[in-house]
C-alpha cells in the first residue's frame, strides 16, 4: 500500500491559518483601503474608485509607471539573453570549474540588496571618474537591475535543463542534425518554458526592487518603488494605495504566470 497523506490536526490547521493572516493581511488592507472614501485617517467612510482616477491623473506618477516598465522591460531582455546562455553553457558543457561557477550564481541572491546597491553604486562612480560613463539615470538602473537578474535566470534555466531527456538531443544528431539544428529545433523548444518562467521571475524582481534602484537613480528616473516610498515619507493618502494595489496586482499575475510555467513538464 502507499504511503498515505496524513490531515493535518485542528491546531497545525490554526497556526497555518495564522501565518497566513500575519503575511497577507497588509496587502489586503492597502488594497482595501484604495477604495476607501476617506482622504485621511483609517476610518472607513464609504466604496469609490475615484482614487485610480486622481492617480491617473497624476503625471508623476504616470511618469514612474514608464520608467518602471522600461526598466524591467529592458533589464528583463537583457538577462535573460545572457543568463539564459549562462545557464545553458553550464548545463551543456564541460567548461573550466563549472562546479564553482555553479556555485558563485548563488552569491549575488544572497547578498543583502543593501550592499549590492552600494556596490554597484561605487562601480558607477569609479567608472565615471576614469572613463567618463555611467551618469546616473535608466541606463546605470538598466544595468544594475540585469546584474541581480541574471543569476535567476541562469537557475532556472539550468534546472530546466537538467530535466530534459538527453536522449532526445542524441537522436536528433543521429538522423544527421548539425549543433546547431539540434539546439534551435529540439533544445530550445524544450527549454523554452525555463527561459519564460526565469524572464518573468526577472521582470517580477525588477518592478519591485527598491533598494538597488534607488542607488542607481539619477534625476528623472523615478520609479514607482521610489515614487511610493518618498510619497510615503510625507504620509500615506488613497492614490498611494491604489497605486500599490496595481503594483501588487500585476506581481501577482507574473508569480502566478511563472508558477504555470514551471509546472509544465519536459518533453
Amino acid at each position: 500500500m502507499g504511503n498515505r497523506v496524513k490531515p493535518p490536526s485542528k491546531s497545525l490547521s490554526f497556526v497555518a491559518a495564522l501565518l497566513f493572516t500575519f503575511l497577507y493581511a497588509p496587502v489586503v488592507v492597502v488594497v482595501l483601503f484604495s477604495f476607501n472614501d476617506a482622504r485621511h485617517g483609517v476610518g472607513w467612510e464609504g466604496f469609490t474608485t475615484r482614487w485610480y482616477g486622481v492617480l491617473f491623473a497624476n503625471r508623476l506618477a504616470l511618469t514612474a509607471a514608464e520608467n518602471t516598465l522600461l526598466l524591467a522591460v529592458a533589464s528583463t531582455a537583457i538577462s535573460t539573453l545572457l543568463g539564459s546562455a549562462l545557464g545553458f553553457s553550464l548545463s551543456r558543457y564541460d567548461v573550466p570549474a563549472r562546479r564553482f561557477l555553479t556555485r558563485l550564481l548563488h552569491v549575488p541572491i544572497f547578498i543583502p540588496d543593501i550592499v549590492m546597491g552600494v556596490s554597484l553604486l561605487l562601480f558607477y562612480a569609479l567608472v565615471r571618474r576614469w572613463l567618463g560613463l555611467f551618469e546616473l539615470g535608466l541606463s546605470t538602473m538598466i544595468f544594475a537591475h540585469a546584474t541581480f537578474q541574471i543569476p535567476f535566470v541562469a537557475i532556472v534555466v539550468r534546472a530546466r535543463l537538467a530535466g530534459l531527456d538527453p536522449t532526445l538531443e542524441e537522436a536528433a544528431h543521429d538522423l544527421g542534425a548539425n549543433a546547431w539544428q539540434t539546439f534551435w529545433h529540439v533544445t530550445f523548444p524544450l527549454m523554452l518554458p525555463g527561459v519564460l518562467a526565469g524572464a518573468l521571475l526577472a521582470f517580477t524582481l525588477s518592478l519591485d526592487d527598491f533598494v538597488v534602484s534607488f542607488f542607481t537613480s539619477g534625476p528623472g528616473s523615478t520609479t514607482l518603488p521610489i515614487l511610493i516610498y518618498s510619497s510615503v515619507k510625507r504620509g500615506v493618502t488613497p492614490d498611494i494605495n491604489a497605486l500599490s494595489t496595481i503594483v501588487v496586482m500585476v506581481s501577482v499575475l507574473a508569480t502566478i504566470t511563472l508558477t504555470l510555467l514551471q509546472r509544465r513538464r519536459p518533453g
